[in-house]
């Protein structure tokens, strides 16, 4: 049995199923967007800062468990040392945090406030802006490197599909509205960089079987054939990947919960993208480019 009779499908002429699948996961979360928008942390819309010194050691987890009895289940605690804490939590009212250091002394010990003040949301509005600016940048890198290695309008396919990434797992924490805090930002790009490396793989074996083609072969054999070349190294460090972000899930507490979360969908999709949406789409637009393009006149018979 050839390689040819051993795949179970072909990828370029089922793409519309592709496209179908990704238009049916996205506009949920951009209709989300726009109803009730995402669910910003005090990164972005300010909150109060505590910094805490207790007469004696305590864990992370202690300092969780009394906060949680107040709603304070999203709050940022990062220890400096065996007895010192700095807490970052939404807003609280005067009455709250005299209740919360009042909770601290009775459940564990006697507490001293080193520092507190709250947190404005000019951070956030300037960490948005570059956040914009470093996904811009990196878009226009992407399209100017594939363009260079390989030709522009896979440039424009690699965008497409990394945008395509970036709104799903967006639109996820959008409809469930999951909290986005400055960690969600450096989550996303990662997953830019992922969906990208992957893409760059298959368009370097389209390159080389193209090289490589027999008479007669078409260019969407050529493309379905480096997709299923491909597709084992694809799966494999997709899974191991997956497999350290479920551990991460599972054991790296709640801070890091919201990030690990989008690394897990945002890597599950650019694996997913960067063979059923980048490759179909670049056919796409250099099929219709070739059809668009004008045929040139024959010359005049003498």
């Amino acid at each position: 049995m050839n390689f040819r009779e051993s795949m179970p499908f072909h990828f370029i002429k089922l793409r519309k199923i592709w496209y179908t699948i990704s238009i049916l996961i996205i506009i949920p979360g951009i209709i989300s967007l726009f109803l009730q928008g995402l669910n910003l942390g005090i990164d972005f819309t300010g909150g109060s800062l505590l910094d805490l010194k207790f007469s004696s050691p305590a864990t992370t987890e202690q300092v969780r468990g009394v906060l949680d009895e107040f709603g304070l289940e999203g709050a940022t605690i990062q220890q400096s040392g065996e007895d010192s804490f700095l807490i970052r939590t939404r807003e609280l009212t005067e009455e709250e945090s005299t209740g919360v250091l009042s909770e601290f002394n009775s459940k564990l010990s006697e507490v001293t406030v080193q520092r507190a003040e709250r947190v404005g949301p000019v951070m956030g509005k300037e960490l948005i802006f570059k956040a914009f600016q470093a996904l811009a940048l990196a878009s226009v890198l992407i399209v100017i490197y594939v363009a260079y290695r390989f030709e522009f309008k896979q440039g424009i396919a690699a965008i497409l599909a990394v945008l395509h990434d970036v709104f799903l797992v967006v639109g996820v924490f959008s409809v469930f509205q999951l909290e986005i805090d400055s960690s969600f930002v450096a989550a996303v790009l990662t997953i830019v960089g992922f969906s990208l490396m992957d893409t760059i793989i298959i368009f370097d074996r389209i390159r080389e079987n193209s090289i490589l083609k027999k008479k007669g072969d078409i260019l969407e054999n050529i493309i379905n054939r480096s997709l299923w070349q491909t597709m084992s190294r694809s799966i494999n460090t997709t899974m191991m990947v997956l497999v350290v972000l479920f551990a991460l899930l599972l054991f790296g507490g709640a801070t890091m919960r919201n990030m690990v979360l989008a690394l897990l969908i945002g890597i599950t999709t650019g694996a997913y993208s960067s063979i059923c949406v980048a490759t179909p789409l670049w056919f796409d637009i250099k099929r219709l480019d070739g059809k668009n393009r004008p045929k040139s006149a024959k010359p005049a018979k003498a």
